[in-house]
């Protein structure tokens, strides 16, 4: 299947995770346009001139953070001119027992798993909606499932994202922009490296092309692997 689904550049917000990055060479791969946004100039440069270097496509990049709303207008721009469409690859999995016990560390969940990424993907949604095409695809996590104990927090967080999308795929659904959810298992990244109990890990990779492939089906909800 061909990494490319539609026309124009892809925004990728949050790519500098080992998902985000996966999927961004196999579009690059495809001759695809990327502009890549996350909270580390630094990193996000390095991506950008890793992806130039072997691909030679156009890369642009910008600085995003899910907790700094003022850096939203970098995504405005970011996703000015002619877009395929819009990745929303942003989390991050707290200390379940500090959260617990630390209001901030509990707000600052939310603010990543649920509340940033639903601004950015509000941003994109009318960013689609103006030039009456496109998708987009928000990344949720099979913890927002059902709350379990060891990490209800993030749970509730990712189960929020999930209800937010289902609404605003309804609401995208008549302008013809797809809106897909994927719900990552255990993917062997950053964030769940050293954790106990995982099964069944999939590479960066294995879950990029999962995500593309649910992109190109235009599916509502995917679980990868």
């Amino acid at each position: 299947m061909s990494a490319r689904v539609e026309p124009g550049a892809v925004v990728i917000v949050g790519a500098t995770s080992a998902i985000a990055r996966a999927v961004a060479l196999r579009l690059a791969r495809a001759g695809t346009p990327l502009r890549l946004g996350g909270r580390d100039d630094a990193e996000v440069a390095a991506v950008a001139a890793d992806i130039r270097v072997r691909h030679g496509v156009p890369v642009g990049t910008f600085r995003w953070e899910a907790r700094e709303p003022a850096t939203l207008d970098n995504l405005v721009q970011a996703l000015e001119g002619d877009i395929a469409g819009v990745l929303v690859a942003v989390g991050s999995l707290p200390d379940q027992r500090l959260a617990e016990q630390e209001p901030e560390r509990l707000r600052a969940a939310f603010e990543a798993n649920l509340t940033g990424p639903a601004l950015a993907c509000e941003v994109a949604a009318a960013a689609l909606e103006a030039q009456g095409r496109g998708w987009l695809c928000g990344l949720g996590s099979v913890a927002g499932d059902r709350g379990r104990q060891s990490n209800y927090l993030y749970g509730a967080a990712k189960g929020g994202f999930e209800v937010y999308m289902q609404g605003l795929r309804h609401r995208l659904a008549p302008r013809g922009i797809s809106v897909t959810l994927v719900k990552p298992g255990f993917v062997d990244t950053a964030m769940t490296h050293g954790r106990p109990g995982l099964f069944l890990v999939a590479t960066p990779e294995a879950a990029a092309r999962g995500i593309l492939r649910a992109i190109a089906r235009r599916s509502a909800v995917a679980y990868v692997p």
